[in-house]
């Protein structure tokens, strides 16, 4: 029987939600088949567009480019932590997830290490103004997941920080804490309550774009323990 692939990407399209500041997502056609006999588009996008990985050198001047960080750091065990209570603008604590720790220690052991994803839910808002007040995590508990050995921090939101739409300046505690450890950071994750349960494992390979501080991915899970039953 085929593996059994559970896609985490959100479909990147004219209204997808950017993070203020950011560059609009385009994608145009630029030939035709009836009036160049093949198909051709032009895409214009941000390095954070849509869902995507943060690499070091996003907040930390002399950090590891996107190209520059092993194939390994992109596939990992998950463990997906539940976090569908939350509200609008809510902390994520470290009491929020300090029952995972067993779990999280055990994964750290495992031939690929482990991603920590947060699920909030929030997908439910996607491409409406309530994405932006999305729950976000505090840098005691980024950090407190660092220290268990922590490769990757992934999230169904924006950002593992606070979004601010006012232009008011945002803290980023927990990109400087991630990235400056030489961690990775998953935003724009959809999907995780068909992960929340089971051994999976994610890949969130980037493109090599050079010298990048970010890059889209196509995310995708499949079983860690070889069993592919009907989900």
């Amino acid at each position: 029987m085929s593996p059994t692939y559970i896609d985490l990407t959100y479909t990147l399209d004219e209204n997808v939600p950017i993070y203020p500041g950011d560059p609009a997502f385009s994608c145009c056609p630029t030939q035709t088949i009836p009036n160049d006999g093949i198909n051709l588009h032009a895409i214009s996008l941000g390095s954070h567009t849509g869902t995507h990985v943060d690499a070091p050198y996003h907040f930390v001047e002399d950090g590891a480019r996107i190209d520059e960080v092993p194939l390994s750091a992109f596939i990992g065990n998950a463990v997906v932590v539940d976090l569908t209570q939350k509200t609008s603008r809510e902390l994520i604590t470290w009491a929020d997830i300090s029952s995972y720790t067993e779990l999280i220690c055990r994964k750290t052991q495992l031939p690929n290490g482990v991603f920590v994803l947060l699920h909030t839910g929030w997908s439910r808002y996607w491409q409406s103004p309530t994405f932006f007040d999305h729950p976000f995590l505090t840098h005691d508990a980024s950090q407190r997941l660092l220290d268990l050995g922590v490769k990757l921090i992934g999230v169904d939101t924006l950002s593992p920080d606070e979004t601010h739409v006012d232009g008011s300046t945002t803290d980023f505690g927990v990109h400087h804490a991630v990235l400056g450890a030489g961690a990775l950071i998953a935003e724009n994750l959809t999907n995780l309550e068909a992960i929340q349960t089971g051994d999976w494992l994610v890949s969130l390979m980037p493109l090599k774009l050079k010298g990048c501080d970010g890059s889209p991915v196509r995310a995708f899970a499949w079983r860690a323990d070889g069993e592919d039953r009907a989900l």
